[in-house]
């Protein structure tokens, strides 16, 4: 099989560009975001083939604009991580080694600093197996989401890890307690990217008006579906409904590595009654995304960049944070929504039918 005929082996310039391959984006807002990040309503794009998730994230956004005071939002930590994989000559000479580097903070400090003008080490975490040690670096990375940033910078504390233990060999510069793409309690617990909260006190009149349920009504199918189903289910340190369709249509419009919403797709909903009106939260910890890096240059990526207010002249970090900040938001929108639809029957396979309508 030629290269013509191979697409697995074509030139870039030999791959047809045709419309099949566009995703359908569209935008939704206002969203209406406050808090200690950002005092702002923005329109918000998002790709999707589930075309009903326009409209649902719109009606949750819909609230957010009727309430005085508007979507909290709050960042409880910015982590990313890799993990390396280096082997000692026992078990005894990898526990004396991981032991010993709390002493030498400065110096990882300083060759990670070297690596990279935004890269910074937060933290590490060390495990040991055998003659192995699972090293978690922990990196802050400015405005970019940082998988690269983070390799290069662990790439260079392997170097020099073997020039401060010579009897150390390298394993691996992935050691998989990072954890990429999987799904995992350490990220939960530790983080991945941004831990972003919204919250929201949304009055009853609302939750009649525009979600057509009532806030009782909310509290017990999150009960019921979110924390008892997905023990039920064995979920790892999740308890939600659909996270992972607000993020991925998120992430494609923002020129994210999309493979991410498998860890962002942990995090927690909660629905309370707060006297006659309805508390609503959502905890998303691992909400991997970045402002500069791989794919923010397309014109498009560019365009949803400018249009949220993500490109300005800020100091290093904060274009991400408020990108963090509105996927957050957007989370908020379209959990609220689909719990609400599925507490009268019929509702969401209605939905469905009208926007997926052949």
């Amino acid at each position: 099989m030629s290269a013509a005929t191979n697409p697995l082996r074509a030139n870039k310039s030999d791959l047809p560009t045709t419309d099949w391959a566009t995703i359908p984006m569209r935008t939704v807002g206002p969203l209406c975001l406050r808090g200690p990040l950002l005092q702002a309503e923005v329109q918000v794009p998002l790709a999707t083939f589930e075309q009903p998730l326009w409209p649902s994230v719109a009606r949750g956004a819909r609230i957010t604009t009727r309430i005085e005071t508007g979507l909290q939002i709050v960042c409880a930590r910015h982590t990313m991580t890799r993990s390396i994989l280096m082997t000692a000559v026992s078990a005894e000479r990898a526990v004396e080694i991981m032991h010993a580097l709390p002493g030498k903070r400065a110096s990882l400090q300083t060759v990670v600093a070297g690596t990279s003008r935004y890269a910074r080490l937060q933290d590490w975490q060390c495990e040991v197996a055998g003659c192995d040690c699972f090293i978690r670096l922990a990196f802050d990375t400015g405005d970019a989401a940082g998988h690269n940033m983070c390799t290069q910078a662990a790439d260079a504390v392997i170097a020099w890890l073997q020039t401060e233990f010579p009897d150390l060999t390298y394993g691996s510069i992935s050691a998989n307690t990072c954890i990429d793409k999987k799904p995992a309690a350490i990220n939960g617990l530790l983080g991945r990217g941004y831990h972003m909260l919204a919250e929201c006190v949304v009055p009853r009149r609302l939750v009649t008006r525009y979600l057509k349920t009532t806030p009782e009504k909310i509290v017990a199918l999150n009960w019921k579906k979110n924390w008892v189903g997905t023990t039920l289910a064995g979920g790892i340190r999740t308890a939600n409904a659909h996270f992972a369709n607000m993020l991925l249509a998120f992430y494609l419009a923002t020129g994210q590595d999309a493979a991410n919403i498998v860890e962002g797709a942990q995090g927690f909903t909660l629905a309370e009654l707060r006297g006659d009106d309805l508390y609503f939260h959502v905890s998303v910890p691992n909400l991997i995304v970045g402002t500069v890096g791989n794919g923010k240059t397309l014109p498009f990526v560019q365009a949803n960049l400018r249009q949220l207010g993500c490109l300005e002249p800020r100091a290093p970090g904060l274009n991400a944070q408020r990108l963090a900040a509105i996927a957050a938001g957007v989370v908020w929108c379209g959990e609220l929504s689909l719990l609400a639809a599925q507490t009268n029957p019929g509702e969401l396979m209605a939905a469905h039918r009208k926007g997926e309508r052949a």
